[in-house]
Formats: structure tokens, C-alpha cells, sequence
């Protein structure tokens, strides 16, 4: 096992094992978050509903993001266990 070849070991980056981010939320909830409550906000005329509904969706989804970069992938798995096991 210390038979390594030389160069054979490479520095991993962490830009390629780290999801893409906008505004400190993963890319396609962001997408969503601002689609939406634009539609809220301007589709329905509901500006004062909108607006404030995409900054608490956005506020909270970067706090969960700058905890875990991967929360909208483990959240459902966390739902789904029981919340004990039996012994």
C-alpha cells in the first residue's frame, strides 16, 4: 500500500464537490423562490404578499445553506426515517 506512483495522488478542489450557489441559496430553489413570488408579486398584483414572502424563503433557505450546502437533497431523507427506531 506505500507503493504510491509518483503524481499519482491528486488535490481535490472543493469548487467540485460543493453545489452551485446564487445568493447563498442552491441555484434551482433560487430560481424557484424568485419565479414564484414574482408571479405573487406581480401576476397578482400582491407586491406587499411577494416581496416579503421571497425575503423570509430566501433568508431561510441561505441559513440552511451556510449549515448544509446540500439541505434541499437531505431534508426529504431526514423526513423520511422514523423518528425512533424500536429495539
Amino acid at each position: 500500500m506505500d507503493d504510491i506512483p509518483e503524481n499519482y495522488v491528486t488535490p481535490l478542489r472543493t469548487s467540485l464537490t460543493r453545489p452551485i450557489l446564487m445568493a447563498g441559496v442552491p441555484r434551482g430553489f433560487a430560481i424557484l423562490n424568485g419565479t414564484v413570488c414574482a408571479a405573487i408579486a406581480f401576476g397578482l398584483q400582491q407586491p406587499i404578499i411577494g416581496a416579503p414572502l421571497w425575503i423570509v424563503l430566501q433568508g431561510c433557505a441561505a441559513w440552511a445553506a451556510a449549515r448544509d450546502p446540500w439541505f434541499l437533497e437531505t431534508w426529504p431523507r431526514h423526513l423520511a426515517k422514523p423518528i425512533y427506531f424500536a429495539s
